[in-house]
């Protein structure tokens, strides 16, 4: 059941958005060479809970951390710990806030140090499919109408769009209805209307698009060995169109 926002509750889940955007540009700002993951999540936790936040993934079905850190090919809920950031790497950082009974939840991909013209081509297009499918975000469209626009924008320039997770509601909880694929067609799904809240999530593969889950249970990588890069958004829809909540200004 998709759960609507009044306005009070979106201006609420606007200052949750604003949170995990912050410890998502935190979190990046500290994703250097000879960095351990684990020191990344850290930084992350203790800026959240100095602003009086809860970490929204910190046993989130049993998430042991804060964020969830993926590396290279690794594509999403990595695990941090004692991996040691190395020059070229790009790191995906997935993290929510939940102030005040609402979350926030964001996504991006960042570089340590120089990397490849490959990897940054990839972070390029995964980044602006994302604004493409909230370009979709409006009223009156549907769901599909953003997951085709994602997978459309990155099918086009050579890359594999991930089936097996897609976007979501947000709101009291991390995940609520509906589910917003990045793969679909225009035209189909559920109908978007004022007061829905929902996070769109491109995951874009460099090679195909099969991943594999470790025996961690957690971390999800590419089953080609290629990188992999993740950004998100948590979006209002509004009779004014599209507005993004995990904006750090």
């Amino acid at each position: 059941m998709v759960i609507l926002k009044t306005a009070s509750a979106i201006k609420k889940m606007r200052e949750a958005g604003r949170l995990s955007a912050l410890a998502l540009q935190v979190g990046g700002e500290a994703v250097v060479p000879g960095i351990t993951t684990a020191e990344i999540d850290r930084i992350i936790h203790d800026f959240i809970v100095k602003q009086g936040a809860t970490p929204s993934f910190l046993n989130l079905y049993g998430f042991p951390a804060s964020a969830c850190i993926s590396v290279n090919d690794e594509l999403i809920h990595g695990i941090p710990g004692n991996r040691v950031i190395k020059e070229g790497d790009i790191v995906s950082i997935d993290v929510g806030a939940c102030l005040d009974g609402y979350h926030g939840d964001n996504a991006a991909t960042f570089v340590a140090g120089e990397t490849s013209e490959e990897a940054m081509k990839l972070l390029d297009v995964t980044k602006q499919s994302l604004y493409k499918g909230i370009e979709m975000a409006t009223v009156g469209h549907r769901v599909g109408d953003i997951s085709n626009a994602v997978q459309t924008y990155c099918e086009d320039r050579g890359y594999s769009v991930v089936r097996e997770f897609v976007g979501h509601g947000v709101g009291r909880s991390v995940h609520e209805d509906p589910e917003v694929p990045n793969f679909g067609a225009a035209g189909h799904g559920p109908r978007l209307v004022n007061g829905m809240v929902i996070a769109i999530e491109p995951m874009i593969n460099a090679g195909t698009r099969f991943v594999s889950t470790d025996s961690n249970g957690w971390t999800v990588r590419t089953k080609d060995g290629k990188l992999c890069a993740h950004f998100e958004h948590t979006i209002a829809i509004t009779e004014d169109g599209p507005i993004i909540l995990t904006d750090p200004n």
